[in-house]
């Protein structure tokens, strides 16, 4: 019996790991204001090594349209708009020598529809793996079954992994809505 709760903590630790990696997707999809969150995938040469724009520089929104980076060496200025030109977020850096700005356009009604068409391709990902956890925690549990735990134990636990699965599709349809109303909100 300890061994399918641990399975079950198991479960409910991976699907909040799914949860949680689906949250930092949409945080890089653009709701047309201005965050620091999309620049998260960016990296920039520094001395020879790739490393993430957030660990070379201050990364601000002095407003809800403008994007300020900060370099911590201003050598890295070419850097850090080198890494914004070669990426897809389709912006235009703009630097003073000391500081690179990114002004974020407003955005046209077919581009929020093709962010949130993306956000629900994330959304199916996340969801599969949810799913994925529960398949595999079920997997652990029929093995367990033919080791001998008893078949009602196992079908208890069967149906509580479920439920988390159930619970966290539906945690993952509440993320995409809230995101989809920020998306579509002028």
């Amino acid at each position: 019996m300890e061994e399918i709760k641990f399975y079950l903590d198991e479960a409910k630790e991976m699907m909040e790991k799914s949860l949680k990696h689906t949250a930092v997707e949409f945080n890089k999809i653009r709701a047309g204001k201005a965050s620091p969150a999309m620049l998260d995938g960016l990296t920039v040469d520094y001395y020879g090594v790739p490393t993430p724009l957030s660990q070379a520089s201050s990364i601000t929104t002095p407003d809800a349209r403008t994007i300020a980076i900060k370099p911590f060496e201003k050598k890295l200025i070419t850097e850090i708009e080198k890494a914004i030109k070669n990426s897809d977020l389709g912006l235009n850096p703009q630097n003073d020598g000391e500081i690179v700005r990114l002004s974020i356009p407003p955005m046209t009604e077919e581009r929020r529809r093709d962010l949130v068409k993306q956000v629900k391709v994330e959304a199916e990902a996340g969801k599969v793996r949810v799913r994925n956890v529960r398949k595999e925690i079920n997997e652990s549990l029929r093995k367990l079954l033919k080791e001998g735990a008893s078949e009602d134990d196992v079908k208890n636990a069967e149906e509580k992994t479920q439920t988390l699965t159930d619970n966290y599709i539906t945690k993952v349809d509440q993320l995409v809505a809230a995101k989809e109303a920020e998306i579509m909100t002028v």
